[in-house]
């Protein structure tokens, strides 16, 4: 009986570790952003859409497995291991990306695109594509440009108004010369530092704050270090969704077609959602106890930071700039 019992058990398991290997998939896509999973990040939001979407429209031939929270690294080790291939795909910020292709810092320009709908027009027109190819030039593949939302600015001094309210303050920034010219002229004291280290870095007083989208404040908890946060809306924050040409020319070229179409349609989805995200969002931390004032005028901080576009100009490329400011005089 009890042989019987074994032997049973046996089948059982053969049986389902051959129904687990059928229905594995064809294909894997590991993809990574630095940010927490949550329903609220803007880099979550994407990826589990754009995670959802490949695996649905590819009948499981795909899976992606999503590594949030920095597991694969930080922003600067995703893009160099898109660029050779260790990491299939990754969501990384555009002043990130303008590191390595400088004509990436157009959308880092401080106070450059007034709503988000210039910012599409820009982004899902020419210049986007022109961007794109530099990129994959460098072997890496532009699937979207999501969108992280606008930038404020989060600190334990003061509340922001006026550019004089930046002066002397100390700011967590991007390791992005644009980030930090513009705090510099602001009179505000530009610390780079990687994201990895900030939240501690303002808990414990070593900087007095940081810049950052409002969707953002909430999913990494900073209301529970920071007091301030002022709606500056100094820059709008592309959160680029990039894979490796090298694991997706990996793929059939059916399920690479997939693979781009699903992107199309959760940059699509993601926007809409971060836009809901983003006005749910104030209301959110401010129950939390942060205090939130809006930027009465950003005229005196465009004029404190006009030297920037031409500064730029050259390593951006002077046709581009252009032609991206045609777009925006335009709607």
């Amino acid at each position: 009986m009890k042989k019987h019992f074994w032997l049973k058990a046996a089948m059982v398991a053969a049986t389902l570790t051959a129904s687990s290997a059928a229905m594995a998939a064809d294909y894997t896509i590991k993809l990574g952003w630095v940010t927490p999973d949550s329903e609220v990040d803007p880099y979550a939001i994407g990826a589990n859409a754009f995670k959802r979407l490949v695996e649905e429209r590819s009948d499981g031939r795909i899976e992606v497995e999503t590594y949030p929270n920095r597991q694969l690294g930080d922003e600067r080790q995703l893009l160099e291991g898109l660029r050779f291939g260790t990491v299939d795909a990754a969501v990384v910020v555009n002043a990130v990306v303008s590191q390595f292709e400088p004509a990436f810092q157009i959308n880092d320009l401080p106070f450059l695109y007034g709503t988000a709908e210039e910012a599409y027009a820009v982004l899902d027109g020419r210049p986007g594509e022109i961007l794109a190819e530099k990129l994959r030039d460098r072997g890496v593949v532009v699937l979207g440009y999501m969108e992280g939302g606008y930038r404020s600015m989060v600190n334990n001094v003061n509340p922001v108004a006026k550019p004089e309210d930046v002066s002397s303050v100390k700011y967590r920034v991007m390791q992005n010369p644009v980030y930090i010219d513009m705090f510099s002229m602001l009179g505000g004291n530009a610390i780079p530092m990687e994201w990895g280290e900030t939240f501690m870095a303002v808990q414990q007083g070593t900087i007095d704050g940081l810049e950052m989208p409002v969707a953002l404040v909430d999913a990494a908890k900073f209301y529970e270090v920071a007091d301030y946060l002022s709606l500056t809306n100094h820059t709008y924050s592309v959160a680029n969704l990039l894979m490796s040409e090298r694991s997706l020319s990996g793929l059939p070229e059916d399920l690479q077609q997939i693979v781009l179409e699903a992107a199309d349609e959760a940059v699509t989805e993601q926007r809409v959602r971060q836009q809901e995200v983003e006005a749910e969002t104030v209301e959110r931390l401010e129950e939390k106890g942060m205090e939130v004032n809006q930027v009465p005028d950003v005229a005196p901080f465009r004029e404190a930071v006009a030297p920037i576009y031409e500064k730029y100009r050259d390593d951006i490329g002077a046709e581009l700039m252009d032609e991206v400011f045609a777009i925006i005089e335009s709607r």
